[in-house]
């Protein structure tokens, strides 16, 4: 499979992600080792703890593309964010502040772990009653979705997509979180599995170990749809 990695951190220096240039390179070689072909990389925007200029983030961007071009034919690296939800979501998208998934009208979101669903519903609907796909972020960590799975089926409902964490599917974050992944898996609510990469060392990029798990467990079929066919529906949409 030609996998698609459509959350990690490799942009150095922007978030809490590549710490260098040389961590970057590393980053994006274990990637390709891995079988990942296209990735979206999707440095954090929150208020008062991640606000790097989009400027600096372009200009990294624009120079991982350009080291992948050199070192990878078949290796295509675009650009998003991982948006910490707030008020001001559908401003800077539309502005342009900040960057929905690849130009698409996905939009990677993320949450704090503790808040409630009825803030998560409500930022979900406004973002699709404006006409974006949100994509949320590593849904296993949410305590209102782990302890009522009906309220990830209610996201579904109002148009949001699901993604979880290699790692999670793996059990790098323990047995509870893995049983909840599988879970979702079983009750066909997971959209994407992405390796959230941060680093070498704790985060690193695993997207290729765990499609061949989730090829084993769910089978053939549903290991194309989660890391190929759907991936690609971000690219495909106008």
């Amino acid at each position: 499979m030609r996998l698609t990695d459509i959350h990690c951190h490799l942009l150095p220096k922007v978030d809490d992600g590549a710490k260098n240039e040389e961590e970057a390179l590393k980053l994006l070689e274990m990637e390709y080792a891995q079988g990942v072909r296209r990735i979206i990389v999707t440095p954090h925007y929150r208020i008062e703890m991640f606000e790097t200029d989009q400027e600096r983030i372009e200009q990294q961007y624009r120079w991982l593309k350009a080291a992948a071009e050199q070192l990878y034919d078949d290796l295509e690296i675009y650009l998003g964010c991982e948006y910490h939800a707030n008020s001001g979501i559908l401003e800077d998208l539309k502005t342009h502040r900040r960057e929905a998934l690849a130009g698409s009208r996905y939009v990677l979101v993320e949450f704090s772990g503790m808040d409630s669903f009825a803030k998560q519903r409500k930022q979900i609907r406004e973002l699709t009653g404006a006409g974006y796909i949100p994509v949320i972020a590593h849904a296993e960590r949410y305590e209102c979705l782990r302890n009522d799975i009906k309220n990830i089926e209610e996201l579904i409902f109002f148009g949001a997509k699901i993604q979880v964490n290699a790692d999670s599917v793996l059990g790098e974050e323990g047995r509870k979180t893995k049983a909840f992944c599988k879970k979702l898996m079983k009750q066909d609510l997971v959209d994407f599995i992405a390796s959230d990469a941060h680093c070498m060392k704790g985060r690193a990029p695993n997207l290729g170990r765990c499609a061949e798990y989730v090829e084993k467990k769910m089978g053939h079929e549903y290991a194309q749809r989660i890391f190929v066919e759907n991936p690609s529906e971000i690219f495909n949409r106008e």
